[in-house]
């Protein structure tokens, strides 16, 4: 039985929320806008699970053939990506050293994000679009200071991320990221939120990227080098977490900047990033118009 899926779409022109089934999805934003304008709100009360419940047995409203699929969370408060986070990832630095002691972390913009089967956008400024195929945690209850011993209480769901990066913008400067990280449509989340239930739905996931139906990453979150747990009881040490929030956990190793020569994304590939129990983000790249 697949795990409740809850979307956030777009039919002629309109933004909805709905569950998503088998053959189609069930609108939900018709019957509940009106407590729950859009799924921040259902995150915030805690109603996920209860919405995909209420879905079950429905017949679809819109065939997916016919919507476009929007990043699941509208508006989020905070994007806070994390780097590094996997042994093989820090291997790549080929700089002798240990795993570090703290995880690195910046911050994305939600307008660097599209949705599933929506292309990335390569920009006029760079032809170093790259792919990062990523697990996301969505928070669900606000917290500061959040003990690891109870952080995972506070995830309302997982989605998937292709945390596009821009190369040659990453090393603009001397010691910051955000302008690779945060050119227009150069990410993508999605395609929707499987509510979190217990600790074992993330304990050792295994998360791929395919290009072109290549393999290019492929590891597993029971080898994170800074746990879920460790990460949220890590950021709320600095950062009250919200209902929305989203957590971006890092990359396996294998992007394309790891080839020699590079393998950069061009127009026409198609990006394929899949975890077990969550399910597949896919989009294509064209060029900025």
């Amino acid at each position: 039985m697949k795990s409740p899926r809850l979307a956030t779409f777009a039919v002629k022109g309109t933004t909805r929320y709905g569950a998503v089934v088998d053959g189609g999805i069930v609108d939900l934003s018709s019957r509940h806008a009106k407590d729950y304008p859009t799924l921040r709100e259902v995150i915030a009360a805690g109603k996920l699970q209860n919405l995909a419940e209420e879905a079950a047995g429905r017949t679809p409203d819109h065939a997916l053939s016919d919507i476009i699929w929007l990043p699941p969370v509208p508006a989020p408060e905070k994007i806070i990506c994390i780097g590094v986070n996997y042994p093989d990832r820090n291997a790549e630095y080929k700089d002798g050293q240990d795993a570090p002691k703290y995880p690195s972390m910046f911050m994305r913009s939600p307008r660097s994000f599209v949705g599933h089967d929506t292309p990335l956008v390569r920009p006029h400024a760079s032809n170093q679009l790259d792919y990062e195929g990523e697990i996301v945690l969505v928070i669900g209850k606000a917290g500061r200071r959040i003990p690891e011993a109870t952080a995972l209480d506070h995830i309302a769901a997982v989605t998937l991320c292709n945390e596009g990066s821009i190369r040659d913008w990453l090393r603009h400067a001397k010691f910051n990221v955000t302008q690779g990280k945060n050119f227009d449509s150069s990410g993508s989340l999605g395609p929707w939120l499987v509510p979190y239930a217990q600790e074992s739905q993330l304990a050792d996931i295994r998360l791929t990227t395919h290009v072109n139906g290549e393999l290019r990453q492929d590891d597993r979150t029971s080898r994170l080098i800074f746990s879920f747990r460790y990460l949220l009881h890590y950021i709320s040490t600095f950062a009250t977490l919200v209902p929305g929030d989203i957590i971006v956990t890092g990359t396996p190793t294998g992007a394309g900047a790891r080839f020699d020569p590079p393998r950069y994304l061009k127009p026409g590939d198609v990006i394929e990033v899949e975890a077990e129990g969550i399910g597949t983000l896919r989009n294509g790249v064209v060029d900025e118009a």
